[in-house]
């Protein structure tokens, strides 16, 4: 009986630790691991300051909007030193914060930007393999593979990009390809690289050069695999595996920052425009062609957004001006539930647990339970500015200031 019950011990121990390893996530590009913000991990923290529940706080060289990535116990970013005119990769260790190495991808002239861009606003994105990043080399866009020890596998240059706004293209990766976003007004184009080596995959060059900064999404869509795309003045799905466009949206206006997002309840594509008009688009996913007049659900200015991408919780949609109006939309209709303001915001929300974390310029993140009227249940301050979206691996948000990066866990431990 003793020997039966250190078995049934010892069986119970091995089920708590393969459940706590499949509950934790690798957060391995922009928006994480399904690219819209969206985590499965439940034993996230709500509640921190400067101080409190603070694992590590390690300060970052140099300035970069890009947002943290990582992949088990790494972490990595991308940062600008302007004294040097260097674009950097930095990898850090996840449970102590320490450097482990950083490498200069570009030394180049900087290009013009927005004063609220920067020269790193690209995030990585990761396979746990390699490591891939892109940069601007004047009008040349660089994209680069690193491995994990920080050496340089190879670097290609897909196209041109010049836009008096700045570069900051995050990099998608698709089964063997890694996929660029390259819509600007120089050479017009989006493209995949192939991950080994860095040779053009496919490359598809846009007849209506415009601004877009947003990053696609790639989802199992009307029974094929579709990526979101946002640029070339539509929106549009294509086939990563090789370029084809399935169906586009025409507009509804000229310019995208945001990136899409999925909603599965509802079945619907969200997307809003950024200029002249930011126009919130709700498009079905399953058509041919031109889908302009036949798949468009419902659209609406109003709630629609800029910057900041959205998330999708319980129905709802979550939408942020840079203004920091905060809208809580119902996703199946349309219909506006709630306005709240909560400060000036560039960086975008996550969801964790149920729960939506809105984060503003000032390193404020108010944790919102999503619902019909506006429900905080938090609102937690790191006490410096923060451009970069969050990021939760293992149980830890790891947020982006202005000057450092900060784990954060529920008892402020490993």
């Amino acid at each position: 009986m003793k020997n039966f019950r250190i078995l049934f011990y010892f069986f119970l121990l091995i089920c708590f630790n393969f459940i706590s390893v499949a509950e934790a996530q690798n957060w391995p590009c922009w928006r994480g691991p399904s690219g819209d913000g969206t985590s499965l991990e439940t034993n996230v923290p709500t509640r921190w300051d400067s101080v409190t529940n603070i694992v590590w706080k390690i300060p970052v060289p140099g300035r970069g909007y890009s947002s943290p990535v990582i992949w088990k116990d790494k972490l990595f970013i991308t940062t600008a030193m302007e004294e040097t005119q260097e674009k950097l990769l930095i990898c850090y260790d996840c449970k102590s914060g320490k450097l482990l190495w950083q490498k200069s991808v570009l030394k180049t002239k900087f290009e013009n930007k927005h004063d609220n861009n920067s020269f790193a606003s690209g995030t990585p994105a990761t396979d746990g393999t390699a490591v891939y990043v892109s940069f601007l080399d004047g009008k040349d866009v660089v994209v680069s593979a690193f491995d994990f020890s920080g050496k340089q596998i190879w670097q290609q240059r897909p196209g041109t990009f010049f836009s008096p706004h700045g570069y900051s293209c995050s990099p998608v990766l698709f089964e063997d390809k890694v996929i660029i976003n390259g819509d600007s007004q120089g050479d017009s184009f989006v493209a995949a690289l192939n991950k080994a080596d860095g040779h053009i995959a496919w490359k598809v060059v846009h007849d209506k050069p415009a601004h877009s900064f947003s990053t696609p999404i790639i989802r199992k869509l009307a029974g094929k695999t579709q990526m979101i795309f946002c640029g070339n003045k539509d929106i549009a799905s294509y086939n990563p595996a090789n370029g084809s466009k399935y169906w586009f949206v025409s507009g509804p206006s000229e310019d995208f920052c945001s990136s899409p997002v999925y909603d599965e309840k509802s079945g619907l594509v969200l997307v809003s425009s950024a200029w002249p008009q930011r126009t919130l688009v709700a498009v079905k996913p399953d058509g041919q062609g031109d889908v302009t007049k036949s798949h468009v659900v419902w659209q609406s200015r109003e709630g629609a957004f800029y910057v900041p991408s959205p998330v999708c919780q319980g129905g709802y949609l979550f939408t942020t001006m840079t203004t920091g109006k905060v809208h809580c939309i119902e996703i199946a209709t349309g219909k506006i539930l709630w306005i709240e303001d909560l400060g000036i915001q560039y960086p975008s929300p996550v969801t964790a647990n149920g729960l939506v974390y809105m984060p503003n310029d000032n390193g404020v993140i108010t944790v919102i339970k999503p619902g019909a009227k506006f429900e905080s249940i938090a609102k937690n301050s790191i006490g410096e500015k923060m451009y970069a979206s969050p990021a939760i691996s293992n149980g830890k948000i790891f947020l982006r200031g202005y000057k450092n990066i900060y784990c954060i866990s529920i008892n402020g431990k490993l």
